[in-house]
């Protein structure tokens, strides 16, 4: 995911950071539209890499069997689709199986369909008079039986050769899911050729261009959660807290990856922002432009900040302990992500990332709405320690906070009794989810590059 320049031959990708890839020719490329999830999936492989201290093996045995067990059933068509999940995703196909029921299959479609859907739009060898009607209609793929295409160049084209599988799985699915998922791809695929040749400037196109890329994907999984009846009406219907979930998520990569896609020729932060600090973007990397960098840095992370009440809204009405976890383990990684960053001259220099250990601990803790107002509250109070008081958006990264720490306050009072009764899977699920993501990337290691744990 200058301002957040989006040319023509650039990529604009959907749930990963795996799906934004390096511009061929000149322009930026926009930031994967899947990205909503990316936070999360990071923080999964920073937590699962091995160390000396690994569980056994037999550990593993069980756990993977526990979770996977339930494939035995699948039609051949559907296992393969959760190759395809595993072999695009990684370590967040385990957060996907680790959802509850007929829900798991639908947000598997979701996730495959709309990866299919970024492949051709990041594909730079497909011309633009092309591409555009295919973005455009794309949604109505889903139901040609036969529609595939084998010209693509990406990594992840097997998506794009064999989504007449994807596609029946699609129309296997309940009508419900079907009409979510197909009005998201469409909705998205609309917003991709649209931001093909749109610069995105001021801080309103930022949010639009956020809400194409990570905010439908929150309501698509939001619409997802209530037709199981996992979840009530009420978190489909509330699309305004549900793309705040998707724009947190999204301006958090956005704001991290500064180096990463300066250095690749892409760029993502709203030109409203940095052309207050400097004449290019990429001279914020410059050391003696660092104060004002930082105070760049600041007002970005403060903007993301102000999307924190409605995730705590959000996340106060989820049921289903499988949903809860699924949502509040990107979450919480996102506002740690937002707390290493502020006022952070890494930012500029290197990479910030949270510790393997920090990621364990909040995968572990996230389970229920009061160990997550506990850790927003942990790093708020950490941000709030590093505000400067020559800061310029210092006044609002204050205000920005004393309002979550008053919906947190008000969400906690009004916490009902209900308490998540955790059964043993469930205490164990985040452990799970790392057993998973830990053994699938030591079976693919040999075929991974050094990078690849970067790739989603």
């Amino acid at each position: 995911m200058a301002g957040a320049c989006c040319k023509s031959t650039a990529s604009l990708s959907a749930f990963k950071r795996s799906l934004s890839v390096a511009p061929r020719g000149s322009g930026s490329a926009p930031r994967s539209m899947q990205q909503g999830w990316r936070v999360g999936e990071r923080g999964l492989q920073e937590a699962v890499r091995p160390t000396s201290s690994v569980r056994p093996a037999s550990f593993y045995r069980h756990t993977a069997f526990s979770c996977l067990s339930y494939q035995e059933s699948m039609s051949e068509s559907l296992r393969t689709c959760y190759q395809y999940l595993n072999q695009t995703s990684r370590s967040f196909a385990a957060v996907i199986q680790a959802l509850d029921g007929e829900l798991r299959h639908a947000v598997c479609i979701f996730y495959l369909v709309l990866r299919a859907l970024d492949t051709v739009e990041d594909d730079m060898s497909i011309p633009l008079d092309r591409k555009v009607p295919m973005l455009n209609d794309f949604h109505t793929y889903l139901y040609q039986d036969e529609w595939c295409f084998t010209e693509s160049q990406e990594k992840d084209r097997k998506v794009l050769e064999d989504f007449p599988t994807i596609s029946l799985e699609f129309r296997n699915l309940a009508r419900e899911y079907r009409d979510v998922i197909s009005d998201i791809c469409h909705r998205m695929g609309v917003g991709m050729a649209e931001f093909l040749e749109k610069k995105v400037g001021s801080m309103k196109e930022w949010d639009q261009y956020c809400h194409y890329v990570a905010g439908l994907v929150g309501i698509g999984l939001s619409q997802l959660f209530s037709a199981s009846q996992l979840e009530d009406p009420e978190v489909g219907q509330d699309t305004a807290l549900a793309n705040s979930m998707g724009l947190f998520l999204q301006k958090t990569n956005i704001i991290r990856d500064y180096l990463e896609d300066t250095q690749q020729g892409r760029a993502f932060w709203p030109k409203e922002a940095w052309s207050q600090f400097a004449g290019r973007l990429e001279d914020l990397a410059h050391p003696d432009k660092l104060e004002l960098a930082l105070s760049c840095l600041n007002l970005l992370v403060t903007d993301a900040l102000r999307h924190v009440p409605d995730v705590i809204a959000y996340l106060s009405r989820l049921q289903n302990q499988s949903v809860f976890n699924f949502c509040a383990i990107p979450q919480v990684m996102a506002i740690a992500t937002l707390s290493s960053c502020y006022n952070n001259p890494m930012v500029f220099q290197g990479v910030v990332k949270i510790r393997k250990g920090q990621a364990v601990t909040l995968m572990m803790e996230a389970t229920n709405m009061r160990a997550v107002h506990t850790i927003i509250s942990q790093y708020s109070q950490e941000i709030l320690q590093k505000v400067s008081v020559s800061d310029p958006s210092r006044e609002k990264t204050l205000h920005t906070l004393a309002l979550i720490r008053e919906k947190s306050t008000l969400s906690q009072s009004s916490l009902q009794s209900r308490t998540h009764h955790l059964s043993p899977m469930y205490l164990s699920a985040a452990m799970l989810l790392a057993a998973l993501s830990w053994q699938y990337l030591n079976t693919t290691a040999v075929q991974t590059q050094g990078t690849g744990d970067m790739q989603g």
